[in-house]
């Protein structure tokens, strides 16, 4: 019976982490590619770019245990995140994000994607001031339009990086222990238990070792 509901127990955890790694490897690509192309615009004053800058580099400042203990301040009942929500009329009682079942996971995964885009929009934004001007000069003489310029001259030339960080990134992201281990530790009732949490207290708290290989194999094959 024990065994089962191991068996039972890694199977959410595989679901979970394939949900928190999946989302959060997109929602960097996209807001780090949007960051990094309204840093590299010529519509904003290079003030304003820097003020931009500074900004939207924050969270990648900080360590993960600031980022924890923050962010477990704001998502509190009586946070700042539910204040601002009641007050503009989102929500009319207030929510306990990382202790319900039904909020848990998407909050510690917004968590993770708000601390991880700057490394994209950083690596995105030296790419794109690395490309030639001379490229998008040549295509707009032929025609084409800014969608066009972007699918056939940006995407093209920042490929190998976004390939490049989006391997790291799932690499990283799969791998997430202190995040997850001071937000929520797993729970509640396994909501957000991922194999990096699921295999540390198979073999530290439970001494299940041959469970914990066997998710620690899985970790290696993500």
């Amino acid at each position: 019976s024990r065994s089962h509901t191991s068996e039972a127990a890694l199977i959410i955890a595989v679901k979970n982490t394939a949900f928190f790694t999946g989302v959060s490897v997109v929602a960097h690509l996209l807001l780090g590619m949007a960051f990094a192309m309204l840093l590299n615009t010529t519509l904003l004053s290079s003030v304003t770019k820097a003020i931009f800058r500074v900004f939207y580099v924050l969270p990648w400042l900080f360590t993960v245990a600031i980022i924890a203990v923050v962010w477990r301040l704001l998502l509190n009942p009586n946070g700042v995140v539910n204040f601002l929500l009641q007050n503009a009329g989102l929500i009319e009682s207030k929510v306990q994000w990382l202790a319900s079942p039904s909020t848990a996971l998407y909050a510690v995964t917004f968590i993770n994607i708000w601390s991880g885009y700057p490394f994209y929009m950083m690596s995105l934004l030296a790419g794109l001031q690395g490309i030639p001007r001379d490229l998008y000069e040549a295509a707009t003489v032929d025609g084409a339009t800014g969608l066009q310029r972007f699918r056939h001259v940006t995407l093209p030339q920042l490929r190998p990086i976004i390939v490049s960080i989006a391997m790291l990134d799932v690499i990283f992201t799969t791998q997430q222990f202190a995040l997850i281990w001071m937000t929520t530790g797993g729970g509640p009732i396994n909501v957000t238990e991922m194999l990096s949490t699921f295999t540390y207290k198979l073999a530290f708290s439970r001494y299940e070792f041959a469970m914990a290989s066997a998710s620690a194999v899985i970790i290696f094959g993500f």
